[in-house]
């Protein structure tokens, strides 16, 4: 079965990026690489920190801010949970959230999985496109949403259509140039319907 084993932020400051990612506390979750490609606007992804309790968002909210990150979407309940968004000094996008609406316990900064959410332009094609490439389809819904099963300590990937997901992050859903995403778990390199790049996982 193909998974996304790993996701390879491009940053155009690598030290940097190495402090903000080991002060949030994922420097061990995602793959840091300097490149200074171009790019505006939206990136076409977000990346979800999905913890136990609000207690624990709010101490990833709290450490990234505190680390230089930009508030998108402050913390706050909703109908779902509680979660909010921020944008870390390299231009990616971090959402922290739970579906809990209580704290049964301390903030402990545990992380219970990290999704990497693509937009795409047509969710059903490119769930297609990914069938095709070996992934399996853990939850879907309609040409809304779509999420692959993922091994124990991976990436979980799914596919949410890009205005929507824009939106979700707090964002215009317009950008142009690179993703600066890199998914590592591939044999075989390729690049999907959405121009998102996947390459051999190191061994």
């Amino acid at each position: 079965m193909t998974t996304a084993q790993s996701v390879i932020l491009h940053v155009p400051e690598l030290a940097a990026a190495e402090a903000f990612y080991n002060a949030l506390g994922v420097g061990d979750r995602i793959q840091l690489r300097e490149s200074n490609e171009p790019t505006t606007g939206f990136r076409g992804y977000t990346l979800s920190l999905v913890v136990a309790q609000p207690n624990i968002v709010d101490a990833f909210v709290d450490a990234a801010l505190a680390a230089g990150a930009t508030e998108l979407k402050p913390v706050k309940k909703s109908l779902w949970g509680y979660g909010g968004v921020v944008q870390a000094p390299d231009g990616s996008i971090w959402k922290i959230a739970t579906s809990s609406k209580k704290n049964n316990g301390p903030a402990t900064r545990t992380i219970d999985s990290l999704v990497l959410l693509l937009g795409a332009e047509e969710v059903k094609a490119s769930k297609q496109y990914y069938l095709d490439h070996g992934l399996e389809v853990s939850k879907s819904f309609g040409r809304k949403y779509v999420e692959f099963t993922s091994a124990p300590g991976n990436v979980t990937l799914a596919l949410y259509g890009r205005r929507a997901l824009a939106k979700d992050a707090g964002l215009s859903p317009e950008g142009t140039g690179s993703h600066r995403l890199t998914i590592a778990g591939v044999s075989e390199p390729f690049t999907d319907l959405d121009g998102f790049a996947w390459e051999t996982a190191a061994a």
